[in-house]
């Protein structure tokens, strides 16, 4: 009965892990570049995802499916952080249409839940969305200074005497 709805939280299931991956990639590379408060983004957008996997997964074991733990795609080895926060960004915009999308799917068969459980995913990652493109905004704006600025930050602290991370 909830064949279609089990099919679809599994692919979000799959995007979610993908994103984990990805977003881990980008705080590795952010963090190692200095950019602290954009790998913090990245991190805690992560972990953000990883919430979401958990609510998919309850949903679809509730309809007695089996959760299908294998990411959409390979992490894609972007490096630069502007290109980083595109990747999120259009990444982001994809995940709106798709659950979106697949929310209507879900009430088109019945299931109320499993369009809720879309809906909230929804909120979420429009604010992913809006975090990623407010940086970009700031990088337009700003250019290499903002960037900078957050290296900078880093070395001031860690010459203060704080422990590296």
């Amino acid at each position: 009965m909830y064949q279609k709805s089990i099919e679809l939280l599994n692919k979000a299931v799959a995007d979610e892990l993908a994103a984990v991956h990805q977003y881990m990639y980008f705080h590795f590379h952010c963090d190692d570049q200095g950019y602290d408060l954009l790998a913090a983004l990245f991190k805690r957008t992560a972990i953000e995802e990883m919430l979401h996997i958990e609510r998919i997964a309850e949903r679809i074991l509730f309809l007695k499916g089996d959760v299908i733990l294998k990411a959409s795609a390979e992490v894609d080895p972007i490096q630069d952080v502007q290109a980083m926060l595109e990747f999120g960004v259009k990444s982001e915009q994809q995940a709106v249409k798709d659950y979106n999308l697949w929310a209507n799917e879900c009430a088109q068969n019945a299931d109320s839940a499993s369009k809720k459980v879309f809906e909230d995913l929804v909120t979420d990652e429009e604010r992913h969305f809006d975090q990623f493109d407010t940086e970009l905004e700031n990088i337009a704006k700003f250019g290499e200074r903002y960037l900078a600025l957050q290296s900078i930050e880093r070395s001031k602290t860690r010459a203060a005497g704080a422990p590296a991370e």
